[in-house]
């Protein structure tokens, strides 16, 4: 009778190689044997159906003969007589073949590594016991439209990690020794084996006695107590660039929280907000402006002055002009962040229609009703 790998798995047929091998991982950590509550049987199922659907090559063939073109997966045997094809196994961890069920742990993928104790987080710690950089740090600045069309400077007070001047940022004291690790011998690393479900495992972890150091002070430093770091208030001046919008984030690299042992500082983010104005709207780097203009400027034209952040400009008005009728003056609006040229000023007039009028304009008005204006 054929096995219906997918529904053991419980993924569809369409499920990508990613969502095949995520659905294994939680379907094994829930049958694991070596678990409470675990299922040896019900593991073994989903490992066979595993090694089918975890393979592009297998599935395929999966998918057009069934599960009786597997018969030699997941019984209890060896591979090729009903049992746990170590081979494959090894190929989809690691990259490798084994004769027998004895692995080097740090050498597989992270299918079965958090089973264990040893994910992705152990094997990183191979190759470093400790952080290799500072934490970033992230502030908030409020500005105005106006900073945001020059420019602005700002100046911050931060307490952050800076580093240790008493003993350079070694965390050890001056003049103190440093002896290498007994506990690691200077590696950083130790080694445990492990016997499991599927045979003994090499787990590699950082060092517990020096974190991954390999050495040891035998004084700390008195100011920092061995962490290279101490807190202080720092003062930042942040130049903000002239065409920056709301929600841009700046970043200064190294200005972080520094670096524990004489390791790099992280970096800082300012995430930057601008004021709405009262007199200018923005849209991009385009500014936006209402001038009201009296009827006869509307009628006759004219020219006006409109006042920018860089002071007033001359704006001619022809003769004819509509209410709500839109000019350009090209080039005031805020300078492009990060490269040249500017956006324009989009001014739209406003025709203001007089509430009182004196007699000698309103017979004006009325001789130019007459003639049909």
């Amino acid at each position: 009778m054929s096995k219906d790998y997918y529904q053991t798995l419980g993924v569809n047929k369409n499920a990508t190689q990613d969502e095949i091998k995520k659905a294994f991982r939680k379907k094994a950590h829930e049958h694991h044997p070596d678990k409470g509550g675990g299922n040896e049987a019900k593991f073994k199922e989903i490992n066979e159906a595993y090694q089918v659907l975890g393979n592009a090559e297998k599935k395929q063939r999966y998918d057009q003969f069934g599960s009786s073109d597997f018969s030699g997966f997941g019984g209890g045997g060896g591979a090729g007589q009903g049992g746990f094809n170590w081979s494959d196994f090894a190929r989809q961890g690691g990259g490798q073949q084994y004769s027998n069920a004895n692995f080097d742990f740090s050498d597989l993928g992270d299918i079965f590594g958090d089973f264990f104790g040893g994910g992705s987080h152990q094997r990183s710690s191979r190759s470093s016991g400790r952080p290799t950089h500072g934490a970033d740090l992230e502030i908030n600045v409020t500005i105005t439209l106006e900073n945001a069309y020059f420019g602005v400077e700002k100046l911050f007070d931060i307490n952050k990690d800076a580093p240790c001047l008493h003993c350079s940022s070694t965390g050890v004291e001056p003049g103190a020794k440093v002896n290498t690790c007994k506990t690691c011998n200077g590696s950083g690393q130790v080694t445990a084996n492990q016997q499991t479900f599927f045979g003994a495992f090499r787990t590699v972890t950082v060092c517990p006695n020096c974190q991954g150091e390999g050495k040891i002070p035998e004084k700390k430093c008195s100011t920092c107590q061995g962490q290279g770091v101490v807190k202080e208030r720092v003062s930042l001046k942040i130049n903000i660039p002239a065409g920056i919008n709301t929600g841009q984030t700046l970043k200064m690299s190294g200005q972080g929280q520094a670096g524990p042992k004489g390791t790099r500082s992280g970096d800082l983010f300012v995430n930057v907000k601008v004021l709405p104005d009262a007199r200018f709207g923005r849209n991009g780097d385009d500014l936006h402006l209402d001038e009201s203009i009296s009827f006869s400027q509307a009628v006759l034209g004219d020219k006006i002055m409109v006042k920018t952040f860089d002071g007033e400009v001359k704006l001619k008005i022809p003769a004819g002009t509509s209410p709500g009728q839109e000019f350009i003056i090209k080039g005031k609006g805020l300078p492009h962040l990060q490269k040249h040229g500017t956006g324009n000023l989009y001014v739209k007039v406003k025709v203001v229609v007089p509430k009182h009028l004196s007699s000698s304009q309103k017979d004006l008005l009325e001789k130019l009703q007459r003639e049909g204006l």
